[in-house]
This record gives C-alpha cells, structure tokens and sequence, in this order.
C-alpha cells in the first residue's frame, strides 16, 4: 500500500540553521498526529511539505508524488488549515472560501457551490455573507476548515485547529475533525500541542524533538497491544475471585470496595474472567483496560537518546 507521505532523508536549512534533519520515516494513518516541543520542526516540516520550504536534501512523497517535482499537482491534492489567520477582511466568508477553491484548481462556479457547502457543514451557513473581518475566534477558525475543505482534497493539514477556543467551541471543531476522518475521503495530518486533540482524532503519530523523528507509533497497534492490564469495580467475595484466577497464574492485587487489578498471561481469555465471576458470585461493574496514554507515548520519545530513532515506538 502506498505510503500517505514518506520522508526520505528530509533536511532544510533556513538561514545557517538545519532545522530537519535528515528525517526518514513512512506515515500510513488515516488521522496523523504531529507532535513536539515548541522548536521541534513541526511548522517547517508542514511547510517543507506544503511546498513553502525546499528541500536542502532528501525529498518527500505524498501518495508517491515527490514534493521537489510534483508541488503544483500536489497542491490541488491538499487542504491547509493554517495556525494564523490569513484573512482578506473585507471580503464576506463565502467570497473568500469561493476565492481560495478557486486558487486551488476549481472553476469559478464549482468553486462557489463548493464554499456555499463547506459553510453549511461547518455550521457557518447564516454568517456566510459576512464580513470576515467581523466573525468571533470560533467563527473564524471554522471558516479556516471551510476554506481547506471546499475544494475536496485528499490529504488536510490542520495546524493547531482548537488554538484559543472554548470549551463547546472546541468540542465542535473535534468533532467535525472527526466526522472528517471517518467519512474516510480524505486523510489528515493535525498538528496540536494538546496531546488530548491528538489522541481524541488520530491514529498514528510522529513525534519530532530537535529537529529530527523521535518516533512514530500506531496508536491503535498500541491501544491493541496493551489489553491484558485490567482493572476491576467488582461486589461480591474478592478474596476467592482473585485466588482463582492466581491458580491459571494471573497477578492479582484487591483494594477497597471491589477494586482489583488483574494482569492475564498468555493463552488467558477476557471470557474465563466472567466464568469464573460466575461460579464465584461476583458481579464484574466496570472493566478498563490499562493502555498506554498518548502523554505516555510522547514523555517516552522525550527521553535523551544517544541520535536520531526512526523506528516505531
């Protein structure tokens, strides 16, 4: 399967400054987190790949088209949402987004019905013939989403979309991030300091520390792989219902009212848990899985290394 973007030894230098470091790596998800500390390369490594920043070596690829080569097709390919706004305030909101389809390769009428629908999915249809200059921060960033939806790409960056919103504000713009992915017709790369935003939308993540990769990691493999850790709200006998499961070798630890914590070995089912809840009496309320949290993904990629990893975390 072709790779969504492929880095292949990426490096930019602005000024005497390397900023990228020759980053290698292969991006697959449907939803991809980019994440680092401020200074890590995230906003030159969109702009390398928006075509904004050349390389100094190495290249990119988005669905197998090199970015050094293939930068204006591309650009009809790609949706921007940028972290500033880029606003031409006298001009009503769906002149605007009607204005940025059509730099974008769509004809003029196509690009009008096109502004007109991405407004109504946004939520924005009553303000469309506003000014936009005179829109509030959460009209403004939803109208940043309609301008980099209109034109049907198929790869969305998204650089900091919930930057200043409220709470409900925020909610909503999570969502239609999400009902974006899912409708599974464009991919999307959400660049965010807020490890929840990246880890309520996406599915895969790069992390950058200094200018080079510091990791990737399937999050879904990772939410997978990380099940055999339970944690039990149980009423009922505890005592007997953890030495049974110490007797097919589980690790078992009883707290107060109900509370257990369960690790299964191999070869150990989630189904023999409720059997022998059963043949106990005991009554399973609540059941987590124990999975690493994003926050524990990325404090793993912060730690000193001795150079650059490009494996998966």
């Amino acid at each position: 399967m072709r790779a969504v973007i492929e880095l292949d030894h990426l490096q930019v230098d602005l000024g005497r400054r390397t900023i990228l470091k020759s980053l290698t790596g292969s991006l697959n998800g449907r939803a991809i987190g980019l994440l680092g500390p401020n200074g890590a390369g995230k906003s030159t490594l969109i702009n390398a790949l928006l075509g904004f920043h050349a390389p100094t070596s190495g290249t990119a690829r988005i669905f197998g088209r090199d970015i050094r080569t293939d930068i204006q097709s591309l650009r009809r390919m790609i949706g921007y949402m940028p972290e500033n706004d880029s606003f031409i305030a006298d001009m009503s909101g769906v002149r605007f987004v009607r204005y940025m389809a059509e730099l974008s390769g769509l004809p003029p009428e196509a690009a009008l019905e096109r502004a007109h629908e991405a407004f109504f999915y946004v939520g924005l249809g009553e303000a469309r013939y506003r000014k936009v200059g005179g829109y509030s921060l959460g009209m403004k960033q939803l109208a940043k989403l309609a301008q980099a939806i209109a034109h049907g790409p198929k790869l969305l960056f998204l650089d900091e979309p919930t930057n200043g919103l409220d709470p409900p504000a925020r909610a909503r713009m999570l969502q239609l991030i999400r009902e974006i992915r899912d409708a599974e017709e464009m991919h999307i790369v959400l660049s965010s300091h807020l490890l929840r935003d990246v880890e309520e939308c996406c599915d895969e993540v790069i992390i950058l520390k200094d200018g080079q990769i510091a990791g990737i990691s399937n999050l879904e493999e990772e939410r997978r792989t990380n099940r055999k850790f339970l944690e039990l709200e149980t009423a009922g006998e505890t005592r007997a219902f953890a030495e049974a499961f110490e007797k097919l070798g589980c690790d078992c630890a009883v707290f107060n009212n109900g509370k257990m914590r369960i690790i299964l070995p191999d070869g150990i089912e989630i189904r023999e848990l409720y059997a022998i809840a059963a043949d106990q009496n005991v009554q399973i309320r609540r059941m987590n899985y124990r999975k690493d949290s994003l926050e524990d993904i990325f404090l793993k990629a912060m730690e000193p290394v001795g150079g650059q990893s490009n494996g998966r975390i």
